[in-house]
């Protein structure tokens, strides 16, 4: 991994609360600079850090940011890729599955095929992006489907996740810059 010139910072206060803020920082001349006003951001259900497939708990470390991706129209003029999301998009969270932590295009009823899934068509998978958590390589039981996204105003916490309101989540997809290798860092305060 080369290193970052954007870092996303995800400060929990208390680990085992869902309440936590993110604040964007630009490496400049070596130095991290504040590059966007700290926002308001959830968490797991159950805080930090993530334990296991299910425990509603969000994971501490620094992951690569991945993928961009939404249902609603693509923001103009991205750094990152961006991936459209249809009817047919699903991240699978069956442990017992060779899709596990994968997004996978499914045409068929995905009830027979995975015991656990995510519709990448949920509403507060507007936009969102893919946090490269257990991704590399894959560990069954570890963790799946952790990503960047929105957060409506009556969220109080997410399964895992992190999300910010759709304003501010557009914002950082504007901001973010695959040549600046962004990563994301879950951390306590």
């Amino acid at each position: 991994m080369k290193p970052p010139r954007q870092k996303l910072v995800v400060t929990v206060k208390d680990p085992y609360q869902p309440e936590a803020t993110l604040t964007a920082y630009e490496k400049e001349a070596n130095v991290w600079v504040q590059a966007i006003p700290t926002m308001e951001a959830v968490i797991g259900k159950r805080g930090i850090p993530k334990e296991r497939e299910g425990d509603q708990r969000t994971p501490i470390g620094t992951f690569p940011l991945g993928t961009a991706f939404g249902w609603g129209p693509e923001p103009a003029s991205l750094r990152i890729p961006f991936r459209a999301v249809g009817k047919v998009d699903y991240w699978v969270d069956d442990v017992t599955s060779e899709d596990y932590n994968q997004w996978v295009q499914f045409q068929g009823d995905p009830t027979t095929k995975w015991a656990s899934f995510e519709r990448m068509t949920n509403p507060l998978y507007k936009y969102g992006a893919v946090i490269e958590y257990n991704t590399n390589p894959i560990v069954k039981g570890k963790g799946s489907a952790i990503f960047l996204h929105v957060k409506e105003s009556d969220t109080r916490y997410t399964q895992g996740c992190v999300a910010v309101s759709e304003e501010n989540l557009v914002k950082l997809l504007h901001w973010l810059d695959a040549s600046k290798y962004p990563v994301i860092v879950i951390q306590e305060s």
